[in-house]
């Protein structure tokens, strides 16, 4: 009675930004190469909602029974083995897509609904199966000759039955095990398309599979958390304060709030071009700082040479078009085939700019932090885009280590009592 009380209380039309916190969505392929990602979710939820999503592909109409049923209790036992505060949502749909859609829209009860969508990043790396079964962990002993005798009869079964992490190998025959992709790179990103219409910011995590937060937040060696506000998919673009460059100093703001990151130190990148006036920037981000009381290094970083970089490419492809009517009528074809795609204010990008910009974030010249928050920007408006678009995601995060990309859709900041 008291819950229903106090969830009823919860009107979303009564909602302020001043008690904003995550309520996160995570989607789930396989928990068995997820569990760094899920346990830093739990991390940065901070008090806020935390919903494990799981999409099986089927059709309930061919099917005796639902198939989801039996899967509830390996779910549940992975929230309590990992100590996780969690509610797990399964659904049956015919796409990943669809799947995903169900789960936003229904998830969550009254006021408590997801408003942050958390994926995997996707790309062609093979996960790897870090999930260790509690059931299994006790090893076969060996008699006197040798031989490894059985596991007891009366041992428990295995806690877990989760399919084997895609691209494994089985030990006796040798050959591979596990379930292939089931989602493809267009409909990966019509998903992150889909989330921002419905209002939900949304977060890629990349390079997770081995996070380990004893490791990571070692007492012995100092801990950071780096932020790039400003979209490096823009180079001519220099803001970094609208509302998804807030959401990102937001988020890494709730992560340092938690208990076992009160120790990181936040750093703050600005790209500076030179020539190009930031002060104004560098001093309205400094008083907002200051107004939120959040303690951050601010560090201005050149990155004149990868934006010249960029606009070299682009005079280079104009000189080549002068140079032949037929080349250039080819090019412009392209030119607007590709920017047609893309809002109207995005600009083509070459590999050379974004392999620069990689290489600016991943300075060996600093400490290298703990995670990385990353402006993420809209998908294309056109599909033909998308494989481009993902492919851009991909060579900006390129061994970068823990990387959150960050897309931000809702006010979350306030300096108004």
């Amino acid at each position: 009675m008291e819950v229903r009380k106090y969830l009823l209380m919860l009107d979303v039309r009564k909602d302020h930004v001043k008690f904003w916190r995550p309520q996160v969505l995570l989607m789930v392929s396989n928990p068995r190469s997820s569990v760094g990602l899920i346990k830093f979710i739990n991390d940065i939820k901070k008090s806020g909602l935390y919903v494990l999503g799981h999409v099986q592909l089927g059709d309930l109409d061919t099917l005796p029974s639902d198939p989801l049923q039996s899967q509830y209790d390996s779910w549940l036992s992975l929230v309590d083995h990992l100590n996780i505060k969690s509610f797990v949502n399964l659904t049956l749909a015919d796409s990943v897509r669809h799947g995903v859609q169900h789960l936003l829209f229904i998830s969550g009860l009254g006021g408590m609904r997801p408003n942050t969508l958390v994926l995997g990043f996707y790309d062609d790396s093979l996960p790897k199966d870090t999930l260790i079964d509690p059931s299994l962990s006790i090893c076969p002993t060996a008699d006197p000759s040798g031989s490894l005798q059985d596991f007891d009869h009366d041992q428990e079964p295995p806690l877990f039955h989760f399919s084997s992490v895609r691209g494994s190998v089985d030990r006796q025959d040798g050959g591979e095990i596990g379930d292939g992709k089931v989602l493809g790179p267009q409909e990966y990103v019509a998903i992150i398309a889909d989330a921002m219409k419905m209002l939900k910011n949304v977060v890629l995590a990349r390079n997770f599979n081995d996070f380990d937060h004893s490791v990571v937040l070692s007492p012995s060696s100092p801990v950071f958390v780096d932020v790039w506000p400003v979209n490096l998919l823009r180079p001519d673009s220099c803001s970094y304060v609208d509302t998804c460059s807030l959401f990102l100093l937001q988020l890494a703001c709730i992560l340092n709030m938690v208990r076992s990151w009160k120790k990181a130190r936040l750093r703050l990148f600005l790209c500076v071009e030179e020539g190009r006036s930031v002060r104004g920037s560098e001093e309205k981000l400094g008083q907002l700082l200051k107004e939120l009381r959040i303690k951050a290094q601010v560090f201005s970083v050149p990155w004149d040479q990868q934006v010249a970089l960029h606009w070299q490419r682009q005079g280079d492809r104009k000189q080549q078009s002068d140079t032949n009517n037929e080349e250039k009528e080819k090019i412009e074809e392209e030119e607007h085939d590709y920017v047609n795609s893309f809002p109207s204010n995005a600009t083509r990008l070459s590999d050379d700019y974004l392999s620069a910009v990689n290489k600016l974030i991943l300075d060996p010249a600093r400490p290298p932090p703990a995670v990385r928050f990353l402006y993420l920007p809209r998908p294309p408006a056109d599909t033909r885009g998308y494989t481009t678009y993902l492919h851009q995601l991909e060579l900006l995060t390129q061994d970068l280590g823990p990387t959150l990309l960050i897309h931000g859709v809702t006010p979350v900041i306030t300096t108004d009592l």
